[in-house]
């Protein structure tokens, strides 16, 4: 199925590697202008490296907490492209650590990171985002923002609060054209979980180690999902076929549900 993407243009955060990355290519693969950023110039270019000429792909180094650095990444990004249809706001990481270790900096930095992760780029998207007619915002969240886990509680406070702050923002930007969702992901294979694996220990292999993760973490299809799960997601709710869902929230998580709602 054609999903309508093709010469449209889109804008994804976060695009060296992971999440990110299977978007950047998945939009480049449906025929799709995309510009992507990351925080280290070198891993953005290692990994877009042939993926398509500069007439489709657009990249530079930019810290989405830098205000200033968003905005003349996005308006490089809308110059080279004639303007912008889409945004997937997908930088950022988890933060391990019990409440007791978790210091004042680090729940500051934490929520600066979720937050302006997602503020900076909309509000540096937004005027170009108007003037597509049919533009669409899919916010990268995890199932911890309606699943809360104690050895993520910065994390899943933050997610929690890019929630909530996603639905407002499906309302507010409607009359706009412009629809806002979330894809909240589970336990996905990145680069993080290996070096967890590696770090272990552990005796059994990776494939082993996987699936007695997934046992403890509760996901009943016994396995942890991979980026490319939920880049299908991210570019499904982009494309102009998805124009009637705006204020929902896709979960690519395996099956874990600990809640109802």
């Amino acid at each position: 199925m054609d999903l309508g993407l093709a010469d449209r243009s889109i804008l994804v955060t976060g695009g060296s590697s992971g999440v990110g990355l299977a978007t950047v290519r998945m939009l480049l693969a449906e025929g799709a202008r995309v510009a992507t950023c990351g925080r280290r110039a070198d891993a953005l270019t290692a990994a877009l490296d042939g993926l398509a000429g500069p007439d489709r792909l657009y990249h530079a180094p930019c810290d989405v907490r830098d205000e200033a650095a968003v905005e003349a990444f996005t308006e490089a990004a809308a110059a080279r492209f004639g303007g912008l249809d889409g945004l997937v706001n997908n930088a950022g990481a988890s933060r391990m650590k019990p409440f007791a270790e978790t210091t004042a900096d680090d729940w500051r930095d934490e929520l600066e990171l979720k937050f302006f992760g997602v503020l900076n780029p909309l509000h540096a998207a937004l005027p170009h985002l108007r003037r597509s007619g049919n533009a669409s915002v899919v916010n990268i969240n995890a199932v911890l923002a309606k699943q809360p886990e104690t050895r993520l509680m910065t994390t899943s406070a933050a997610r929690a609060g890019i929630l909530n702050l996603s639905t407002s923002l499906s309302k507010e930007l409607a009359p706009d054209g412009i629809r806002v969702n979330s894809v909240c992901l589970g336990l996905v294979d990145t680069g993080q979980w290996e070096r967890r694996y590696a770090a272990s220990g552990s005796p059994l292999d990776y494939a082993a180690w996987q699936a007695e993760l997934a046992a403890d973490r509760g996901i009943a299809l016994g396995r942890l999902g991979n980026a490319d799960e939920v880049a299908y997601a991210v570019t499904t709710l982009l494309s102009p076929r998805a124009s009637y869902i705006t204020g929902t929230t896709v979960d690519v998580c395996g099956g874990v549900n600990r809640s109802i709602a």
